[in-house]
């Protein structure tokens, strides 16, 4: 059962999206030259919860698969939000065990829901997570995202964690598997707006033509790493650019609106 979750109303949300954490047991252990956990925990010193209304987690927060560096991440989480209920949604990217995420984040402020209900908006977060590195949107998640959609009639915009369209570089042969299925569905729900992603370990933004749906456009979003960013190479190379996120602000009004920000040290 998919789980639903309703903010009070109010005029603008800001959100934060933290990508590709790639965290370790080792709260001084390195991931390509760096250390992640002190890579996010400046961040999240330099960006208050205050400021944010809600903090989305769009996958990989692991990189050693360890129970631990799920704990190091909701204990991060939980202090840094102390004097702001500020409640944390998540969804799993390759790298995670969806077993290990419930258990690390049991208890506020994390929430285990997929459809987040603003005023005027409803953000959709998929599992893209398949049996290898590459993604996965398998039948049945495709019906019940239609299932879903079937009955929102306000804009909505996607979150998951694997690119549903090349970027250009060599994670793509690890993006969406069989994103044509996805991208059939997407066509017959006008109401879908975006769609943002993690797994690229790169800031970009771009329409991208919605097939089989005349003239309709879908704005895709990839949001950095708070690790390390990948090149925009044929083989896979990484750059230390500091952490990095993206922050997110919908309105509601008679013509909601949506925008984003890439941040970062």
């Amino acid at each position: 059962m998919l789980l639903s979750y309703t903010f009070a109303p109010q005029a603008t949300y800001r959100l934060l999206q933290l990508s590709d954490c790639h965290l370790l047991a080792d709260k001084q252990g390195e991931y390509q030259q760096i250390q992640p956990y002190q890579h996010l925990a400046l961040l999240l010193q330099r960006y208050p919860a205050a400021d944010f209304d809600a903090v989305i987690l769009t996958g990989d927060l692991t990189q050693d698969h360890s129970l631990a560096s799920y704990q190091h991440l909701a204990e991060l989480l939980y202090h840094w939000q102390q004097h702001k209920a500020t409640p944390v949604f998540y969804l799993p990217g390759n790298h995670d065990d969806p077993a290990m995420m419930a258990q690390a984040f049991a208890k506020a402020p994390f929430y285990p829901h997929s459809w987040l209900h603003l005023h005027g908006w409803t953000l959709g977060l998929l599992n893209s997570k398949g049996p290898t590195p590459a993604g996965e949107f398998d039948a049945l998640r495709r019906s019940a995202l239609a299932l879903q959609l079937n009955q929102l009639s306000t804009p909505v915009w996607l979150f998951c964690h694997h690119q549903v369209a090349p970027v250009g570089s060599f994670i793509d042969t690890l993006g969406l598997q069989q994103p044509e299925l996805f991208w059939q569905l997407l066509a017959q729900y006008p109401q879908v707006k975006g769609l943002a992603h993690g797994h690229c370990h790169f800031a970009y933004e771009r329409l991208d033509t919605v097939p089989q749906a005349t003239g309709r456009q879908l704005q895709i979003v990839g949001c950095p790493a708070t690790s390390v960013q990948f090149k925009q190479t044929a083989d896979w190379q990484t750059e230390d650019l500091g952490p990095q996120a993206c922050v997110w602000t919908f309105s509601a009004g008679e013509i909601p609106a949506v925008s984003w920000e890439f941040i970062g040290l």
